[in-house]
């Protein structure tokens, strides 16, 4: 049950390229949100890592949505908050040497990688940060981050730009979900990785085919 509501949690982060799509919030307010919610979680962080603020039964919430290898590291949702914002600020239209306009930006389908994609791959494959997903959950994430991406895509480039760029975008995001690289004994989170890689992939491929 605590595997389902950490995935529920994670899934919830589609509200943030949700209320955009339905016309909510600007490109630029968004960008606004998201530091200003990174901003939050990460107090939040110092506050329970480094100050170990008592929260009473809050306490509880936080031991049942974070798992034995965060109690002393940043969790997830707080990674997940850094890489959905660096994708929101990074590949936000225009971008690259050809000031390519996407509209919806690259961060759109990038983020819902994230917050869709992973989840979905996470509670079919290893919730262990240092295992290897085997090859069907991997297959599984990069159809799902697909077509995620290619509505988005095809909608800017065309079928075949705007699937190549659905293909990169959807490779990018299952390699940094399979692939873990391990940093002086840390292991990158793949809650930081999924939306910068898969953006910078799209990206790649929508400025080439401009």
């Amino acid at each position: 049950m605590g595997e389902l509501k950490r995935r529920a949690v994670h899934l919830s982060g589609t509200g943030f390229p949700a209320i955009y799509l339905l016309g909510l919030v600007t490109w630029r307010q968004l960008q606004a949100l998201l530091v200003a919610a990174t901003v939050g979680v990460f107090v939040l962080e110092f506050l329970r890592l480094v100050v170990e603020v008592d929260w009473g039964p809050l306490n509880r919430v936080y031991d049942e949505l974070t798992r034995e290898y965060e109690a002393d590291n940043v969790a997830g949702y707080a990674l997940f908050m850094v890489g959905a914002t660096l994708a929101a600020l990074a590949f936000a239209p225009p971008y690259g040497p050809a000031a390519v306009a996407v509209e919806p930006p690259v961060a759109v389908p990038a983020i819902l990688m994230l917050s869709v994609g992973d989840p979905v791959s996470g509670y079919l494959g290893s919730n262990d940060a240092t295992t290897a997903k085997e090859v069907g959950v991997l297959a599984v994430m990069f159809l799902v981050c697909f077509a995620l991406a290619v509505p988005f895509t095809v909608r800017h480039a065309g079928a075949v730009g705007g699937v190549a760029a659905a293909v990169a975008g959807a490779l990018g995001a299952t390699v940094a979900d399979g692939l873990k690289p391990v940093i002086r004994g840390y292991v990158v989170d793949d809650n930081l990785t999924i939306s910068p890689v898969s953006g910078a992939a799209m990206t790649a491929v929508l400025v080439a085919v401009a």
